[in-house]
């Protein structure tokens, strides 16, 4: 629900029939409903009154379910969804609910303002989310339409800190669009909701449950996560295609801040099938809950309460506190020998200090033990080979030996018969000139080393440990670097420069790549990351985002003018905003609304905004 300037309407509580509550002021429009800060003449108490438009309510099949659905929503009682505490009769002219007024500010306006959240910030309110879903979900009802502007977020008074710390967010409008979604609204093609975070199968009218919530939440994690939508267009044609084709870029390449394990986690949200999906809302909220544990936020609430309360100071310390974090637990994964788990927690502490010479020495230091582990396996390999065959030689020279030996003892029994008193003393000789024993040194030789050199297994038999050879996992790899973001972007793979679209012949093992801008002006270069090259077919793809700088719209003009530009929002004469980009150009339509008694005409503009530059409106 977008924000409206506030207006008295006292005067329209006649015209809508709604005796039991007076109007005060209109604080929300929306798609579906026109919300109104109305007063309880009962109970004496502030309320949100949300009155469904008209066309939709003149709708049969809308007026026949509404009361019935409404209720059900009214029995969800949650601390993070917001109350239903009335409902309107079949006698009414209106069709209309009474929810609890929550003072403060949507989740659309906290990203408007401050753009991307700090990850655990972002998971903390995923999380509160996902359990009011969880919620909601054990009583059959599913929302539909997660999105921003259904998130309250509440800055009354409450006590801060602690597991006592009273909930603020508030997920709001549960089962509208179920409300709504009747066969004589949908039947003719219209799209109720936000196409942009509609499941997949909810678009193609399929059948919805738990988990086409849970993809509505991914896509909330991944909009507070990046500042952007996984599946953008320029219209909502092309916005619906990209979600029924399914894939997106993860979230963790956008902004490498964020880290590969929220990544996985969001991306698995997104499946474009149910069954890819987290079978329900606790599982994501478990999901979310380990990595905040893990990581030291043991009561995202009260995470969220001090970002909400003390942004400034939140902000300057957070890089500091998630980067000895993420050290520690990559030290203690490092220490149990997971050295792919240390790996992607130093990689995110790097995204926040890409220069720290510990965590690039620790980095380096993670590479070598890989490359040692490595050696160590292709010397074990080795080592085992040359032990099987030196086994099979000792088997059949003593399988040999003995079928030699029979005919031997036979013979001079026969020629020499005087001699049989002697012949026990030649058989031990004439059983070690067959040396059926002599291989034995060499399993015990090799048995000495860690990892074996080769000269010392080769030397003896160099035919036999050709074989064990070849089962090394050495070689190249065909790499491809595909970016999103600017074109002209380049790689640097190891420090070496190259094009994006060069395919590289790169060994096996991890390498470090750094994505480059264009211009410093138009993007912000990512950190490097370290990259494992693995054997497979085909290239192996390493994708790289760069990301938009924020364009800057100014507005210069008199005070009390102020201008409205669809997607990015309002601006009042005297201020400038950061809007963010994700492409090379964006164009605007903005509205402008003079001062109050200037005299001026509202008039409109086409406003062309580019990354790192400032637009500036004129109103004089």
């Amino acid at each position: 629900m977008r924000e409206v300037l506030c207006m008295s309407i006292a005067s329209a509580s006649p015209d809508l029939g709604i005796s039991k509550y007076e109007l005060l002021e209109e604080i929300g429009h929306g798609g579906m409903a026109t919300v109104y800060r109305a007063r309880d003449r009962r109970l004496g108490r502030d309320v949100a009154l949300k009155v469904i438009h008209r066309h939709l309510r003149d709708n049969p099949d809308v007026r026949a379910r509404f009361a019935s659905e409404a209720l059900t929503v009214a029995r969800v009682k949650h601390p993070n969804i917001v109350e239903v505490y009335d409902v309107s009769d079949d006698t009414e002219p209106e069709r209309y609910l009474v929810v609890e007024l929550v003072r403060g500010m949507t989740l659309r306006q906290l990203l408007a303002e401050a753009g991307p959240l700090p990850p655990e910030v972002a998971a903390s309110i995923g999380y509160e989310v996902a359990t009011a879903l969880a919620h909601a979900h054990r009583h059959g009802v599913i929302h539909r339409d997660i999105k921003p502007e259904n998130v309250l977020l509440s800055t009354d008074g409450v006590p801060t800190g602690g597991p006592s710390a009273s909930p603020r967010v508030k997920l709001t409008d549960f089962g509208i669009a179920k409300l709504l979604d009747a066969q004589g609204v949908t039947h003719t093609g219209q799209v109720l909701g936000s196409p942009a975070h509609m499941a997949p199968e909810q678009i193609e009218g399929g059948d919805v449950d738990a988990r086409s919530d849970v993809f509505g939440a991914g896509v909330l994690l991944y909009e507070m996560l990046t500042g952007s939508l996984p599946f953008e267009g320029k219209n909502p044609a092309q916005v619906l295609r990209r979600v029924l084709e399914g894939g997106c870029i993860p979230p963790d390449r956008i902004r490498p801040e964020i880290g590969s394990v929220y990544g996985q986690i969001v991306t698995r949200a997104l499946e474009r099938e149910p069954s890819g999906r987290y079978a329900s809302a606790t599982e994501l909220a478990e999901a979310l809950m380990n990595e905040l544990e893990s990581l030291g936020v043991t009561d995202p609430r009260a995470e969220i309460v001090q970002f909400l309360d003390e942004r400034s100071e939140y902000l300057a310390a957070y890089s500091a506190r998630i980067v000895q974090r993420l050290s520690q637990r990559a030290q203690a994964r490092r220490d149990q020998g997971d050295v792919i788990g240390s790996s992607v927690d130093y990689n995110r502490a790097l995204a926040y200090r890409p220069d720290d010479t510990i965590l690039l020495a620790e980095v380096a230091g993670l590479r070598r033990r890989r490359r040692v582990r490595k050696q160590i396996e292709i010397g074990l390999k080795i080592l085992g080979g040359a032990l099987l065959l030196s086994g099979l030689a000792f088997a059949g020279r003593k399988f040999l030996g003995q079928s030699a030996g029979a005919p031997t003892q036979a013979q001079p029994a026969q020629k020499a018969p005087p001699e049989k008193k002697d012949s026990p003393k030649s058989e031990p000789p004439a059983r070690t000139v067959a040396q059926p024993k002599e291989p034995l040194p060499l399993p015990n030789e090799p048995a000495a080393e860690p990892v074996p050199e080769t000269p010392r297994v080769t030397t003896k038999k160099p035919l036999p440990l050709a074989k064990p050879e070849r089962v090394v996992e050495e070689g190249t790899r065909a790499v491809r670097t595909p970016i999103a973001g600017p074109q002209n972007a380049r790689v640097r793979i190891d420090g070496e420069l190259s094009s994006w679209f060069q395919v590289h012949q790169l060994s096996y093992g991890p390498h470090v790549f750094e994505f480059i801008p264009p211009n410093a002006e138009c993007c912000e270069q990512p950190p490097p990351v370290t990259v494992e090259i693995v054997p497979g077919e085909g290239p192996q793809l390493v994708r790289g985002t760069i990301q938009f700088r924020d364009a800057i719209l100014r507005f210069d003009g008199p005070l009390g003018a102020r201008a409205t530009c669809g997607a990015a929002g309002s601006i009042v004469a005297g201020s400038s905003r950061a809007i963010r980009m994700s492409r090379p150009e964006e164009h605007l339509v903005c509205t402008i609304f003079p001062a109050p008694g200037s005299g001026s005409e509202t008039r409109q503009i086409d406003v062309d905004l580019r990354p790192g530059r400032t637009f500036t409106i004129v109103e004089r």
